[in-house]
Order: C-alpha cells, then sequence, then structure tokens
C-alpha cells in the first residue's frame, strides 16, 4: 500500500500538454494550488501534434503570453494540393488579412512551445513533476478525490484529467468508453531542418512569413486521410494523418511506407532536398468530433484537451490546439468556481460544459457535427483528385499535333454523369 500525503491540492491535473498547461497556468493566475503530473521526461517530450495553431479564438484567454511565445512563422499563404497518381494542383491563397497584425495562425513546435509554457506556469506558482505517472484514480464514494502515482496517493479537491487521446482515467471515472478505429486516425510526422534563406526560396517566403499546405488524394494512398506541410523559421513540418479504420483496410499498407512514398513525389522531394531529418513521431487523434464525445465532467473531476475529444477535421483545416488551451482554460475557471463555492459535485462543476457551450469551442463542434461522415466519402481522396490532375494535364498537353478546343476537352470529363455526381457531393457538403 501507499503513503497517503496530508496535503489537498486545489487541482490535480494529469498530462502536460496544450491543455493541462493552459489549465495549470489559469489555477496558479488565481493563486491556487496546483500539481501537474507530466509523464514524459518533460512537457512537450510527448506532443507531437502537427504543428499548426489557429492564435484568434484564444488570444484574449491569455494576452500576458503571445508576445513572447515561441512561436515559428506566422501562416501568410494557405495552400491546398490536389493529388493524382502523376500529377497534381496546387492552389495558393495569399489574402491581405493573412498579413495583418495580430495575426491568425502560426507554426509551432510543440517541443519548444510546450517546454516554454510550463515555465511561465511554474512561475505563476505551479507545481509540475515530469516522468510522473499515473496509475489511477482516487474514488471514494463515487467521487474523485486523487490519484495514485509512483505508489502514492495524491489528493485534490478536483482532477483535470489531460492524459491524451485514449484518457485512462476519463475512462476509468466512467465519462468515456475506450475508442473506436473509424472515429481515429493516427498522424505521422518528420521535421526536417533545411537552411533559413533555402526554405524561404523554395516556398516563396519573406520574412517571418510561414505556408501551410493541405495534399488530398494520392499522398494516403486514395485511403481516407490527408498530408500536411508546414514552414518553421529553419525546418519543415510534414506529415500524414490517415484513419486507423482506412489503414486496415485492403489494399494494406503501412503507415511509414506512405510517408516515404509521399517524400519522393516531385512535389514534395523538390522542397525538402537536403534537408535533415531531425525528429520522427507519430499520435493518435480523435476525430469523431460531437457525435462521440463523452461526458466532460464528473463529481471531483473534468476532462480536458486530446482526452475530451476536442480535435476536428474539416477538410480545408485540421484544428486542436486551440481546443485544448481554451478547454484547459476552462476548466480552470470551472474549479475556481468550484473553489468558491465549495462544491466539487457534479453538479458543482456543471459550469465547465456551459463555458464551453458559450465558447467557440462546443459551438464549432455543434457547427461542423456532420464534418467527420462527408469527409469519407471516398471520391474525395481517389476520383476527384485523379479527375483534376488529368483535366489540367489535358488543358496544358501541346501535342505533335493539332489541340482540342478547350470546351470539348472540359466537357469530356464533365458528363451528365460526372455532373450528377458532383451535385450529390455538393449535397453532402452542405452539412458543413
Amino acid at each position: 500500500m501507499g503513503t497517503q500525503t496530508e496535503e489537498v491540492f486545489d487541482a490535480i491535473i494529469v498530462g502536460g500538454g496544450m491543455a493541462g498547461l493552459a489549465a495549470a497556468y489559469t489555477l496558479a493566475s488565481q493563486g491556487a494550488e496546483v500539481l501537474l503530473l507530466e509523464r514524459g521526461d518533460y512537457c512537450g517530450a510527448k506532443n507531437v501534434t502537427g504543428g499548426r495553431m489557429y492564435v484568434n479564438p484564444v488570444r484574449e484567454m491569455f494576452p500576458e503570453l503571445w508576445g513572447k511565445a515561441p512561436l515559428e512563422r506566422y501562416i501568410a499563404h494557405e495552400e491546398l494540393c490536389l493529388m493524382g497518381r502523376e500529377g497534381s494542383i496546387t492552389l495558393r491563397y495569399a489574402g491581405r488579412e493573412l498579413e495583418q497584425e495580430p495575426h491568425q495562425s502560426y507554426s509551432i513546435l510543440r517541443a519548444k512551445f510546450d517546454k516554454w509554457l510550463a515555465r511561465e506556469a511554474e512561475k505563476k506558482g505551479a507545481m509540475l513533476v515530469a516522468k510522473s505517472r499515473v496509475d489511477d484514480l482516487i474514488i471514494e464514494d463515487r467521487r474523485v478525490v486523487g490519484v495514485m502515482a509512483g505508489g502514492e496517493q495524491l489528493r485534490a479537491n478536483v482532477v483535470i484529467a489531460c492524459d491524451g487521446v485514449l484518457s485512462f482515467l476519463a475512462q476509468k471515472a466512467g465519462l468515456r468508453k475506450a475508442g473506436s478505429p473509424n472515429t481515429h486516425a493516427v498522424g505521422f510526422k518528420e521535421i526536417i531542418e533545411l537552411d533559413r534563406e533555402v526554405l524561404e526560396n523554395r516556398l516563396n517566403l519573406t520574412g517571418e512569413e510561414g505556408a501551410a499546405r493541405l495534399f488530398l488524394g494520392d499522398v494516403t494512398a486514395g485511403k481516407f486521410g490527408g498530408g500536411f506541410l508546414y514552414t518553421n523559421k529553419d525546418s519543415i513540418s510534414l506529415g500524414i494523418v490517415v484513419g486507423i479504420d482506412a489503414l486496415s483496410q485492403a489494399p494494406a499498407i503501412k503507415a511509414p511506407d506512405l510517408l516515404e512514398c509521399f517524400k519522393q513525389r516531385p512535389e514534395v522531394r523538390s522542397l525538402i532536398k537536403d534537408g535533415n531529418t531531425v525528429e520522427y513521431s507519430a499520435h493518435v487523434i480523435p476525430e469523431g468530433g460531437l457525435k462521440t464525445m463523452g461526458k466532460l465532467y464528473g463529481h471531483g473531476i473534468l476532462v480536458a484537451g486530446d482526452a475530451a475529444g476536442f480535435s476536428m477535421n474539416i477538410g480545408v483545416s485540421v484544428r486542436g490546439m486551440e481546443y485544448a488551451l481554451a478547454s484547459g482554460y476552462y476548466a480552470a475557471k470551472a474549479a475556481m468556481k468550484a473553489k468558491q463555492s465549495g462544491d466539487y459535485s457534479e453538479s458543482g462543476l456543471a459550469c465547465y460544459e456551459r463555458f464551453l457551450n458559450d465558447s467557440f469551442v462546443l459551438q464549432d463542434f455543434k457547427n461542423f457535427k456532420e464534418s467527420l461522415q462527408v469527409l469519407e466519402y471516398p471520391g474525395f481522396f481517389t476520383h476527384y483528385p485523379e479527375l483534376a490532375a488529368n483535366l489540367m494535364k489535358d488543358l496544358y498537353q501541346v501535342p505533335a499535333g493539332p489541340k482540342d478546343r478547350i470546351f470539348p476537352t472540359v466537357k469530356k470529363y464533365f458528363n451528365l454523369a460526372e455532373i450528377w455526381g458532383l451535385l450529390k457531393v455538393g449535397r453532402r457538403m452542405m452539412k458543413i
């Protein structure tokens, strides 16, 4: 049996990712006694999310942080690459609003950012302990009253579970069920270092500008998912996200093989040529959205970040980090309100969900609750990227003999069956 400590913390936070750190920072800023337990060697050691944060939704929650945060590049160029088997189309949007300050979004490196945010939380008075694995919840009279870590009982008025997508703690508390392969994806990426001037020349960037490029189609061998490229100051974050269920379906293909094939595509190979891979990582991502989200609070416990399922893929953007920061912030607000009332019961912590409902977090998830079902349409990853690439090939090809007129060339690709198919796709897209 472990020993029982006398101290009871205002809150114990399990997990030193963005949600946990945001909760620790916010609570400590208000004078709460906070203990954060992180399993990795340091905060950020196990956090490998793709590399982009949308700042606008959370700017006012942490106004004092953004001027000194270790951000990489502001995203000034939004790009989409439709990739066929032998050709591709890349669309690039550069709007004036993306150039104006305060900038909408930034590329970041999680190991650097999370380590910095952990220091900021400690400056506010939070106690952070790394290399600390939580083995169990302490539950008394159906209420969570602490955690077991390293054979020791650590007690708190509220536990905030930020322990990642598979959240053992949320399951132990009966707030969610085990995940299903068809509502989760796996992301895997490399960070590839390049000389800063070379990177900027290849991506047509100036100064602190950055680019975010999403890839759709042959990048995942026609399976549900996509690729991404984010520019950092002197490196590129390059990776693929693919549905776990899709990955296991025939034809079977190993995730690392997808990434290697992706890197050999001409559209990518020329960008990373002579680069040095300094990091490889993989991460499970929740994509079920509102329909698979478990309960967010219980007696003595709150759930935030990936543990709550706060990650969203709507095709043109993949978001998660700002939801993690916001949910950690609102979990801290709920914990402080419970401290004021002395009520850490389920009803006393229910304000957490009300905070989320009144914010962009759950409003976004309600607006895009059908996104997974819409995006699972196979044509998005097979037929339409191939059609677009082939159409452009025929439009730009100059044969040895006479060239066909433009209208018949386009008409060849858009017969009645194709138009009817596009109408059905449009009808699906209306849901998001």
